[in-house]
C-alpha cells in the first residue's frame, strides 16, 4: 500500500505538522490499497469483492481489539486507537470501492452524490477528527469540498472511466443535454457535450466555493494545506474549461505554473 501523491493536492506534505503525517499516511495507505483492489489489474469482480471483504474483516478485528492478521493493518490499528477515529468512516470507503465494482452508471445527481458521500467525504471527516475540528458546520463544509473534488476527478477522467466501463455523468443529465454514450465513446466534442460538461464544471465549482469557508476554521498549516486543496480543484476546473470540454484527447492536469497560481490565490481566500 504505497504512499504517493494525489495529482491535485499533496498527501502528508510539508505543510502538515510532522505529528500528523503518520496518521494521514496510514489513512491514505488504507484508501489507496482498497481502491487498487477495486480498480487495478485484471481480477474478476468476485475477486475484487473478496479482497475488499478481507479489508472489512481487518476493520472488524480492529473494532474487537484483536491484532490484525495483516501486518499492513497494524499501523492503521495503532492510528485508529491513538486518535479515536470512527471506524464507520473506513467502512464507508470500502462500500464505495465495492460499489465501483458492481455499479457502472448513476441515474441522477442525488445518486452520484450518495456515492461521493462514501467515496470522498469520509477522508475529509477523518482529517477533521484528527485535528479535533469535527463540528457540525465544519463537517458540512468538508463534505462539500470532498464531494466537489470527487466530481472534479470524474469530469477530468471521463475518458479514463469510459475505458473501464464506467460513466459517472448522471444519466438524467445526459438525456437532458441530448448527449448519448456514443459521443463519449467517440470522444466527440459536440455543442451538446460542451454544454453538458460546462454545466457539470459549474456545479462542482459552486460546491467547492460553498465549502471553502472551512479553511478559516482550521489551524495553522492544516488550513493552508486545505487552501491549496481547494485551489487545486478550482484550477482543474479552469483547465477543463480552457480545453473547451475536450477531456478525451487532453486530460487536464496541474503543472508548475498552476501551483504558483494556486499559492497566490490561497493567500487571499
Amino acid at each position: 500500500m504505497p504512499v504517493e501523491h494525489y495529482e491535485n493536492f499533496p498527501v502528508a506534505s510539508l505543510l502538515l505538522p510532522r505529528r500528523m503525517r503518520r496518521p494521514i499516511e496510514a489513512i491514505y495507505r488504507f484508501a489507496r490499497g482498497a481502491d487498487d483492489i477495486a480498480d487495478e489489474g485484471d481480477a474478476s469482480d468476485a475477486e475484487r469483492l473478496r479482497g475488499l471483504a478481507a479489508y472489512g474483516a481487518e476493520l472488524d478485528r480492529i473494532e474487537r481489539g484483536e491484532a490484525p492478521e495483516s501486518a499492513a493493518f497494524a499501523e492503521l490499528a495503532a492510528v485508529i486507537a491513538a486518535w479515536q477515529l470512527p471506524l464507520q468512516l473506513f467502512r464507508d470507503l470500502l462500500d464505495a470501492f465495492a460499489q465501483d465494482v458492481v455499479q457502472k452508471r448513476y441515474a441522477d445527481f442525488p445518486e452520484l452524490l450518495d456515492y461521493c458521500r462514501h467515496s470522498a467525504n469520509p477522508v475529509g471527516r477523518l482529517l477533521l477528527h484528527l485535528f479535533d475540528r469535527a463540528g457540525e458546520d465544519n463537517l458540512r463544509r468538508s463534505d462539500a469540498i470532498c464531494s466537489a473534488l470527487q466530481l472534479i476527478n470524474f469530469w477530468q477522467d471521463v475518458a479514463v472511466d469510459w475505458a473501464k466501463g464506467r460513466v459517472y455523468l448522471p444519466q438524467e443529465d445526459l438525456a437532458r443535454f441530448g448527449v448519448d454514450e456514443q459521443t463519449i465513446a467517440a470522444g466527440r466534442c459536440t455543442p451538446e457535450w460542451l454544454a453538458l460538461l460546462d454545466f457539470q464544471v459549474e456545479r462542482a465549482r459552486q460546491m467547492m466555493l460553498a465549502g471553502s469557508p472551512l479553511v478559516h476554521e482550521l489551524p495553522g498549516r492544516f488550513g493552508w494545506e486545505i487552501r491549496l486543496t481547494v485551489q487545486g480543484g478550482l484550477r482543474i476546473l479552469a483547465r477543463i474549461r480552457q480545453a473547451r470540454g475536450d477531456v478525451f484527447r487532453v486530460r487536464p492536469v496541474l503543472g508548475p505554473a498552476d501551483w504558483l497560481r494556486m499559492a497566490g490565490r490561497a493567500l487571499f481566500m
